[in-house]
């Protein structure tokens, strides 16, 4: 896709700004239509995940873990389609689904966040005491039960969280960290996948060379359209910016939710859709960040204070220029923003067949929701608002929802499938 810095494509992207930034409303989460214990948990997951401090990209891998859990014991129980990870060893005629759910959801959580345990132990108990006792309820623990346990064997080991070493490069193009802090989350680059074969499997083209044509507009928009103070950046693209800094588990969760209650899917369907979500997005993460720290690459707040040094005689540097906000602390090549979005977007159209679906959005910084009717235009918005906010290079952004959308659509071909189909 070919870039340009002229003043018709910042006048582009001024209209469409403003064509979607009109239906923006006040922060509102109404639950609609049909929650379920699946829904329930997500809301409560992601919680969790706020409160432990892994709301970002890294958050999906722990949402995996819980709705992988959640699927396997359901399908065990509802049967249909094909085992993701584990099947237990006996599912009792009759056993509850509801609480199948509840319980593999509960023993993930609680693996994973121990210092929560007294929290969870109540939501627990809340949501178990909406079932209605009895052997089916029973066997329904049993069966959630078993199969958190045999799932948490299975990753064993997968790299969650490892210690894994990183120093940065040096000289033009070389990322260097923008915060005192270690390199971020280097363990998810070599993280056992959920379903791709290799963090490597989808690893994209490197990023503009820095005499090319293309990064001089790559750097020389985001000079402008990024800047904390760009006189150029309209006030709807600076909200646009700013929205998608939200922490992206919850502003992720709640568009699934709402729209799975809105479309009123049982709780079979939801334990699959929510499953392929976050498995796609948690295999487009490690797959992305496996880019992240293979190729290195420099934030536009390095690139542009240094950009007498890249040998591109179409960047000027500014040795005091400031992004729209911080700058987070790991390379740029590729967006994180762009192929989680581009995973999750794309599993909805491979679920429901169809981009053309009605999704709402909100952020927490800006107190706002936007409204989609396809699910182009949350990636497209989401390529826009990372090039405002001075984090990313456009090229970035486009080859990440890429990246993105290639996980979502290996997911639904080889995993989730109708048995026999």
């Amino acid at each position: 896709m070919a870039i340009s810095i002229s003043e018709k494509r910042t006048a582009k992207l001024a209209a469409w700004t403003s064509a979607v930034l009109i239906s923006l409303v006040l922060l509102s989460l109404t639950p609609a239509v049909k929650a379920d214990k699946v829904t329930d948990w997500n809301a409560i997951g992601a919680q969790v995940l706020m409160t432990g401090g892994n709301a970002g990209a890294a958050g999906s891998v722990d949402m995996a873990y819980m709705h992988i859990a959640i699927y396997d014991a359901v399908n065990a129980i509802e049967g249909g389609y094909t085992v993701f990870a584990v099947r237990p060893s006996t599912v009792p005629p009759g056993a509850s689904a509801e609480a199948a759910t509840v319980e593999a959801a509960y023993r993930i959580l609680r693996s994973l966040y121990p210092a929560q345990t007294v929290s969870l132990n109540a939501q627990y108990a809340a949501s178990l005491a909406t079932i209605p006792d009895g052997q089916a309820k029973l066997d329904g623990i049993a069966v959630g039960a078993e199969v958190a346990t045999l799932f948490l064997a299975s990753r064993i080991g997968d790299g969650r969280n490892a210690n894994v070493p990183y120093t940065p490069g040096t000289g033009p193009g070389a990322w260097i960290p923008t915060s005192p802090a270690p390199p971020a989350m280097v363990w998810l680059s070599q993280m056992r996948p959920f379903a791709i074969e290799s963090p490597t499997q989808f690893r994209p083209e490197p990023p503009p060379s820095l005499d090319s044509d293309e990064y001089a507009n790559n750097y020389n928009e985001v000079k402008r359209m990024g800047a904390l103070n760009s006189s150029e950046r309209t006030p709807e693209q600076t909200l646009l910016g700013r929205f998608f800094l939200a922490p992206g588990v919850p502003q992720v969760a709640g568009a699934l939710r709402q729209l799975a209650m809105e479309t009123g899917l049982s709780l079979k369907d939801n334990a699959r859709l929510f499953a392929q979500a976050y498995v796609a997005q948690a295999d487009a993460t490690i797959a992305g960040w496996d880019s992240k720290y293979h190729y290195g690459f420099w934030r536009p707040i390095t690139a542009i204070r240094a950009g007498d040094t890249d040998s591109n005689p179409n960047t000027v540097a500014d040795l005091t220029w400031t992004p729209l906000s911080t700058t987070p602390n790991h390379p740029e090549y590729l967006s994180a923003h762009a192929f989680v979005d581009g995973a999750w977007t794309e599993t909805l159209r491979q679920f429901f067949g169809t981009k053309r679906l009605d999704v709402t959005m909100t952020s927490s910084i800006t107190g706002t929701s936007m409204s989609f009717s396809s699910t182009d235009d949350i990636v497209k918005a989401v390529e826009d608002a990372r090039v405002f906010a001075g984090f990313h290079f456009r090229t970035s952004c486009i080859r990440g929802a890429v990246l993105g959308r290639k996980v979502a659509r290996y997911v639904a071909k080889n995993y989730f499938q109708p048995v026999g189909g």
